[in-house]
């Protein structure tokens, strides 16, 4: 980890109880508590020069509940050329996050997909509605224990078993 990197993670971890910090090919993550997420944002915004968040993300580690999901922050400091992951564990039961679309505005319509996509809730949005999925869909696709239910492709060689399922139009 680079000089001027390393003094903001250790800075982090001394204001914000960012705990752990690992690095991994080049990457550094952070840990932070949900509760703390919009002081320690807000500081590398303000402080550190973290003037974009360039991904915000989450990650499933189902059949994990404690925690379950990882809301990730990906931000970049353009004028330090400076790369840092945020990351959030949240409970399974009741998946919650504050809000960050006052930090970053760029994260209003992110927080909306994971919402849609994980059933993530980011309390204090300003408009928490579903953006990708209908509004009467029922579930978050991106969940790992969301059922698939597809339809197996038809082939060559199973073309009479699928033809065999599909509704016969001329009967």
């Amino acid at each position: 980890m680079e000089n001027t990197l390393q003094s903001i993670v250790q800075t982090l971890q001394e204001r914000f109880e960012v705990n752990p910090v690992e690095e991994f090919r080049g990457e550094v993550h952070g840990f932070v508590a949900p509760a703390r997420v919009v002081e320690v944002l807000t500081h590398l915004r303000d402080h550190e020069s973290f003037e974009l968040m360039s991904a915000m993300t989450a990650v499933d580690y189902w059949p994990n509940e404690a925690p379950r999901f990882n809301v990730i922050y990906q931000l970049t400091s353009i004028s330090r050329n400076l790369s840092l992951q945020v990351r959030v564990p949240v409970a399974g039961a009741d998946p919650k996050v504050p809000t960050v679309s006052g930090v970053y505005a760029s994260a209003n319509w992110r927080e909306r997909e994971l919402f849609d996509m994980f059933g993530i809730t980011f309390e204090g949005h300003p408009d928490l509605r579903r953006i990708l999925m209908p509004f009467d869909w029922v579930g978050h696709p991106l969940r790992k224990d969301f059922p698939l239910g597809y339809e197996e492709p038809q082939f060559t060689f199973n073309f009479e078993e699928i033809s065999l399922q599909k509704p016969n139009p001329e009967a």
